[in-house]
């Protein structure tokens, strides 16, 4: 039987928040929401290793760690290549000697309208999304299972549950990464937590490169807590849901959104229209950018 994840010890000088001896790796580590969670973790005392696509991105917050008093290793990586998922939990043992927090940040898809989305962008996102998550996490278990205290968090999104357009490619992964969070919960219990984050519209440098003061009003005033979320928001639970403070929860999507019910991104999509030869110029269109492996939908 496996052992169960330990809650912090007792005692009033204890802080159930810090991460003190725990080693935590975090994909999509370069930047935005995957950069912040590093730098929270290092914060509360965890060595990192760091695995993104860009190793320039990966040294500014290996640096950041180091700055924080703890080690950090760099891992660059493609995750789009799930066979990858294998080396980088190897360079993760060897070089820290285990593995308590796994962070499955890296992944998303861009909004595409429906017609325009082919089979073959949408099995590339589930790859990105769910199976190098999944895979990522199957390969790292063992590890985690002898930490007795592993927990795996996966970033997932609103759009899981929440309807919009030109996100039915983003959404439909980000349910399945959902969902698999959910079941993985059930496999790993006892020894091992499963958490997700949901987060609502985050103020990441890439979303400042579009976001106008017009649009932060909107996205705003569509948010009860009428602000955006930033990438503290996010990190400061994903520190929690790794922490001993959060040691009798697992399965569960937290969701960071400002109370917000329903997308908060402006939509001014057109309504599709019964005009046949339009449907069918443009079904043929996205057929030939298959055919000649350029996808509408670019992750």
């Amino acid at each position: 039987m496996a052992q169960a994840v330990q809650p912090a010890p007792p005692g009033p000088g204890a802080d159930q928040f810090r991460l003190d001896g725990y080693v935590a790796l975090v994909t999509g580590a370069g930047r935005g929401i995957g950069a912040g969670i590093a730098q929270a973790y290092a914060r509360a005392g965890a060595d990192v290793v760091l695995v993104a696509r860009t190793a320039a991105e990966l040294e500014d917050v290996a640096g950041a760690v180091r700055a924080a008093g703890r080690l950090a290793s760099v891992i660059p990586a493609d995750l789009t290549n799930v066979s990858r998922a294998v080396q980088i939990v190897e360079r993760a043992i060897a070089g820290h000697g285990r593995l308590d927090i796994l962070v499955n940040n890296a992944g998303g898809a861009m909004p595409a309208a429906y017609l325009d989305t082919t089979p073959e962008a949408l099995d590339q996102a589930f790859h990105f999304n769910v199976a190098a998550p999944f895979e990522l996490t199957r390969r790292a278990t063992p590890y985690l299972l002898g930490s007795g205290r592993g927990a795996v968090i996966n970033i997932t999104s609103r759009m899981s549950h929440l309807t919009a357009r030109q996100m039915v490619t983003y959404g439909t992964v980000k349910a399945a990464l959902a969902q698999l969070t959910r079941l993985l919960a059930a496999e790993l219990a006892p020894g091992v937590r499963v958490n997700g984050i949901a987060p609502g519209v985050v103020e990441t440098d890439g979303l400042k490169t579009v976001l106008n003061d017009k649009l932060r009003r909107q996205i705003a005033s569509a948010t009860p807590l009428r602000r955006l979320a930033t990438v503290a928001d996010v990190a400061n639970t994903a520190r929690w849901l790794a922490s001993p403070a959060a040691s009798y929860i697992t399965g569960k999507i937290i969701e960071i959104d400002g109370g917000a019910e329903a997308p908060t991104f402006p939509d001014d999509t057109p309504d599709l229209r019964p005009a046949g030869r339009q449907a069918v110029s443009v079904l043929q269109t996205s057929s030939r950018r298959a055919e000649n492996g350029a996808e509408g939908n670019a992750v």
